[in-house]
C-alpha cells in the first residue's frame, strides 16, 4: 500500500497506567496531584491529549476511586495549561482465576468485577473529553488474570458515554476489538467516525512487529481517527511508525519507564523526543484545540456537586 504519512499529528501522553510500575521509577506519579502536575508538564512539552488513571496516594496502587478522579480532573482543568481530558474507563473488568487445577471460585482479593454503571461513575461526574472503552477481552501476561469485556458489558458501557457526550476512545489490542468497535457504531452504540488506540506489544494481545500494526491499521475505518503505542523500548520506534502509517502518537509512563538506557523519563521528557521525531519526519504537532476541532470535542466542567 502506498505510504500515507499524517502531517497534522496529536501527542497522547498517558501519565501513569494501572500497572505496577509505581516502585520502579521515581517520576510515577501517585497523588492526584502529582499525576495532574506531570500531566500539565505534558501538555506544555506538547501533548494535546492527557490519558490519566489513578493510584492510592499512600501505596501507589492502581484505584478506581471517582474522589481521585475527580481531584485530578480538576487540578488539570484549574491550572490554566489547556490539554483535552482523556480518563481511563477501564478498571473494574479484573478476573483472577484459581490455580489450574481448581480455577474457580477465583481469587477474590485480586478480582475486581464491577457494573457498568460503576465502571463509568467517574466519567459521569467529571465529564472528561474523552475516555476509554477497551474493545474485547484477553489474556494478560499473568498466568490467571484475565481482562474482561464482554459484549453486553462493552454495550451498555459505550451507550452510557455516548448519552453522557463523553467521546470513547477504542481501545484495541487485538484485530477482533476492531472488528467488534466497528459493530457498536453499525448498532448506533457508538458515533462515527470513532477514534481508536492501537494498543501494541501487550502480551497477549498484537505483537508489535510492523506487519501486525499494518494489519491493524487496515481495518480501522478510513474516516477514523486512530493512534498507536508500543511498551517499552519500542515506544518511540512506534512514534514514527504511527506517523508514517498515517496516525497519531501516544507516549507516556503507563508504557514506558525509560528515556535511553539507564536513564528514567519523565512524562514531559518523552513527549519532548516525540515531537523532535514527529517534527523531523515533516510533520506538525497539532495542539488541544486543532484536536477538538477534528474530533467534535466538547470541554465542560465537571458536575457540581
Amino acid at each position: 500500500m502506498p505510504l500515507a504519512m499524517n502531517k497534522d499529528v496529536f501527542i497522547t501522553c498517558a501519565v501513569t497506567g494501572s500497572g505496577g510500575t509505581q516502585d520502579r521509577s521515581p517520576h510515577v506519579p501517585r497523588s492526584p496531584a502529582e499525576i495532574a502536575a506531570s500531566a500539565i508538564d505534558a501538555a506544555k512539552a506538547g501533548a494535546a491529549i492527557v490519558h490519566c488513571h489513578v493510584r492510592d496516594p499512600e501505596t501507589g496502587v492502581p484505584s478506581r476511586d471517582p474522589k481521585l478522579f475527580r481531584e485530578v480532573t480538576e487540578r488539570i482543568r484549574d491550572a490554566g495549561t489547556d490539554v483535552v481530558l482523556n480518563l481511563t474507563a477501564g478498571m473494574g473488568g479484573d478476573i483472577v482465576f484459581g490455580p489450574v487445577e481448581s480455577p474457580l471460585p477465583v481469587n477474590e482479593k485480586a478480582t475486581d468485577m464491577a457494573g457498568a454503571t460503576e465502571r463509568v461513575a467517574h466519567v459521569a461526574d467529571c465529564l472528561p473529553e474523552i475516555c476509554t472503552l477497551d474493545c474485547g477481552t484477553m489474556n494478560f501476561a499473568e498466568a490467571d488474570y484475565v481482562m474482561t469485556n464482554t459484549p453486553g458489558m462493552l454495550r451498555a458501557m459505550g451507550k452510557m458515554m455516548t448519552d453522557l457526550g463523553v467521546c470513547p476512545e477504542i481501545e484495541a489490542f487485538d484485530t477482533g476489538h476492531l472488528w467488534f468497535a466497528k459493530e457498536l457504531v453499525k448498532e448506533g452504540v457508538l458515533k462515527g467516525p470513532a477514534l481508536v488506540q492501537l494498543c501494541m506489544g501487550v502480551p497477549w494481545g498484537a505483537p508489535d512487529d510492523l506487519n501486525t500494526l499494518m494489519a491493524m491499521v487496515n481495518n480501522v475505518p478510513d474516516d477514523w481517527t486512530f493512534s498507536a503505542f508500543a511498551l517499552g523500548r519500542n515506544q518511540m520506534a512506534y512514534v514514527a511508525a504511527a506517523v508514517l502509517a498515517g496516525g497519531n502518537v501516544r507516549v507516556g509512563l503507563e508504557d514506558n519507564l525509560w528515556l535511553g538506557k539507564g536513564q528514567l523519563a519523565t512524562n514531559a521528557q518523552l513527549v519532548e523526543r516525540a515531537v523532535t521525531i514527529i517534527e523531523n519526519l515533516g510533520a506538525r504537532v497539532i495542539g488541544p484545540e486543532e484536536v477538538r476541532g477534528k474530533l467534535g470535542l466538547t470541554k465542560r466542567a465537571p458536575r457540581a456537586r
